[in-house]
């Protein structure tokens, strides 16, 4: 994904993707985004940033640290650059490796901060002194500036030689969309010799013996014979790293040259000429050493002229004469001291070799106030035909929904679903009357007394149960209470174990005769309501016998507490329990009196609900005996079935 970055920034994010992880530099405009940048970045990668006392100074830790083998950049703008300009004749010197970037601005001297191309002869002829070249690229977009800072690293590494990146204050400057996720792909070129020359600690040996990281050859000879090997090197470079653009160069009459910036200006002019029909085409060096010689002599055949456009007072001219060697002529047109050349400059000039009427100025201007005119037309063309497009959708929704064809279907699934209902209604209908012939049938009704005949036996059995249980519960829990109390004041502090052992099994008793006792006065309630249901539905006979059954429950309650009260009381009087009575402390009679009590009130309330609930069960049965006499059929919605 591209990303809008400012060139100084792009370049230095490059050249951290590429490898770079130190950097020594001075501040200078208009390259100060670059150590900016790198004084925040840096320490993100565990890099190194140093801000050096001088530009002197920052060149000769980048000689320190490429001498031991790092990736290492400095980057400066035209004064600053002289001043390094010893340190990166010893670099050459020494063969080692770095980049070095130059954001040019007009000169000579201090100059200004406006962009400029007059640093060409000291970058292609070697600014310090010397027999020395460097690799010069020249990029000539923010893009562009990119890919060549990532390629500068690995021609330098290759070579074990400085690589200059040109640049100017413009390409510095300008924020254009650069594609950072390739710069981030990048990767060392697979063809990079190891730098087994580096003098980065390693141990001397036979195989790797000490190294030494030097310019200094005593012995003209052999400074001859380095100064020859390093020519056999800059001939290598001449022959593979050369690099040029061309363009619409099949037919052209006239040759623009022009490299950075100002070649994207010679573009525009080149392209408003062709449109008038003169043949114009233009070569663009992107390395300025080894300079394009080739490329500039294929045109020769086809080409009447050659303009030669810089910001400068002409430099490059020269390399383009000495290629095309007085075949053809040369001609420069150039700004300097920061001023720009417009595409109006070059096509008056293009117009001059091609002999045609000039293209009036204002042709070749911009203009702002039109142009965003233009703008603004068009973005209400645009809003218009939106809102048509709106409109016209809107419209086709309203016919839709207003179409008779739609509407008819409309009324048709409506009555489907009307229709639809009726035999839904039909068919519950016919359900409810084949319930009700069921519930009135003579089968039914058999079934119905039978199951209430069941229920009368079952009531019965369960009546039996709950007398057995609660018969002298009452009463008895007293006298075991006073009992107790009297064993265990004739034997206190004797025999208190035995005492709540007996308790606490006497106490177990009537627990669980109270619980079971409301699980048969539940069960009474419930197969009483059940009898009442089903005797709704069958004849009054039977609901009259079920309710003379509960009667007769009610009154063997009393005789079956007694028995069981009887039974607790021969327990209690047995000479087991009185011999273990005689055991009890005070302590178990206080709570054996306490557990009297609260059985006394619970077996009191626990009688109050039952005597409640057959209530109940009775006035249910006296109502259902009133509605036989009536005449009242069982299933008449007023009758108890609600209930």
């Amino acid at each position: 994904m591209k990303k809008l970055m400012k060139g100084n920034e792009a370049i230095a994010e490059a050249a951290i993707q590429a490898g770079c992880r130190f950097f020594f530099g001075y501040p200078i405009t208009p390259q100060n985004q670059i150590p900016e940048y790198m004084s925040k970045r840096m320490p993100q990668v565990q890099g190194c940033f140093l801000q050096a006392e001088s530009e002197v100074a920052a060149i000769n830790m980048v000689y320190g640290a490429g001498g031991a083998g790092a990736r290492v950049m400095t980057s400066s703008s035209s004064p600053g650059i002289s001043l390094k300009q010893e340190g990166i004749s010893y670099l050459v010197g020494a063969e080692v490796p770095c980049v070095i970037v130059n954001m040019v601005r007009g000169g000579p001297g201090l100059g200004s901060i406006q962009p400029a191309q007059s640093d060409y002869f000291q970058s292609t002829r070697g600014g310090g002194h010397g027999d020395y070249r460097m690799c010069v690229l020249a990029p000539g977009s923010v893009q562009e500036a990119v890919d060549l800072t990532q390629e500068a690293f690995d021609i330098a590494d290759r070579y074990r030689n400085p690589v200059l990146v040109l640049g100017d204050g413009l390409i510095g400057q300008m924020m254009e969309p650069v594609d950072m996720d390739k710069a981030a792909a990048y990767s060392p070129a697979a063809d990079l010799p190891a730098k087994d020359w580096a003098a980065n600690g390693h141990r001397h040996t036979e195989a790797a013996p000490r190294a030494i990281i030097n310019s200094l050859f005593i012995d003209p000879q052999v400074l001859e014979a380095h100064g020859l090997a390093l020519q056999a090197k800059y001939d290598a470079i001449a022959q593979r790293e050369c690099r040029w653009q061309e363009e619409q160069l099949e037919d052209a009459q006239i040759v623009l040259v022009a490299y950075g910036t100002t070649s994207r200006i010679a573009r525009s002019a080149m392209r408003r000429c062709r449109a008038r029909g003169i043949k114009v085409g233009m070569v663009r060096p992107i390395t300025l050493w080894p300079y394009p010689e080739a490329a500039l002599r294929k045109t020769i055949p086809t080409a009447k002229d050659y303009l030669v456009v810089e910001m400068s007072m002409g430099q490059m001219v020269e390399d383009v004469r000495l290629a095309i060697n007085g075949e053809r002529p040369v001609h420069f047109y150039g700004r300097a001291g920061g001023m720009v050349p417009t595409v109006a400059d070059l096509v008056a000039q293009i117009e001059k070799l091609a002999g045609v009427e000039p293209i009036p100025p204002e042709v070749c201007q911009v203009r702002v106030e039109s142009t965003l005119n233009d703008a603004a037309r068009k973005a209400d063309e645009v809003a218009k035909a939106m809102n048509d497009k709106f409109n016209e959708i809107g419209q086709k929704i309203s016919d839709a929904l207003n179409n008779p064809e739609l509407k008819e279907k409309a009324e048709a699934a409506i009555g489907k679903v009307d229709q639809a209902m009726g035999v839904m209604g039909q068919k519950l209908d016919e359900a409810g009357q084949k319930l009700t012939e069921a519930l009135q049938s003579a089968e039914l009704k058999e079934k119905a007394a039978a199951a209430a005949h069941t229920a009368e036996d079952w009531a019965s059995t369960l009546g039996a149960k709950i007398s057995q249980a609660f018969e002298g519960v009452g009463q008895k829990a007293e006298e075991a209470a006073g009992a107790a109390q009297d064993a265990v004041q004739q034997a206190a502090g004797q025999a208190a174990p035995a005492v709540e052992k007996a308790l606490d099994a006497a106490g177990e008793g009537v627990q669980t005769a109270a619980d079971t006792a409301a699980q048969a006065a539940d069960a009474a309630a419930q197969a009483a309501a059940q009898a009442t249901e089903q005797a709704k539905q069958t004849a009054g006979e039977a609901a009259k016998t079920a309710g003379e059954t509960l009667e007769g429950l009610i009154g063997s309650i009393g005789s079956t507490l007694d028995a069981a009260g009887k039974k607790l009381g021969d327990m209690i009087e047995s000479g087991e329990l009185k011999e273990k009575a005689e055991e009890a402390t005070q302590k178990a009679g206080e709570f054996a009196q306490n557990a009297a009590q609260t059985v006394k009130k619970g077996a009191s309330g626990l009688f109050g609900a039952i005597g409640k609930l057959f209530e109940g069960v009775k006035k249910d049965l006296r109502d259902i005996e009133a509605e036989q006499e009536a005449g009242k059929s069982p299933d008449d919605t007023q009758g108890k079935e609600g209930d």
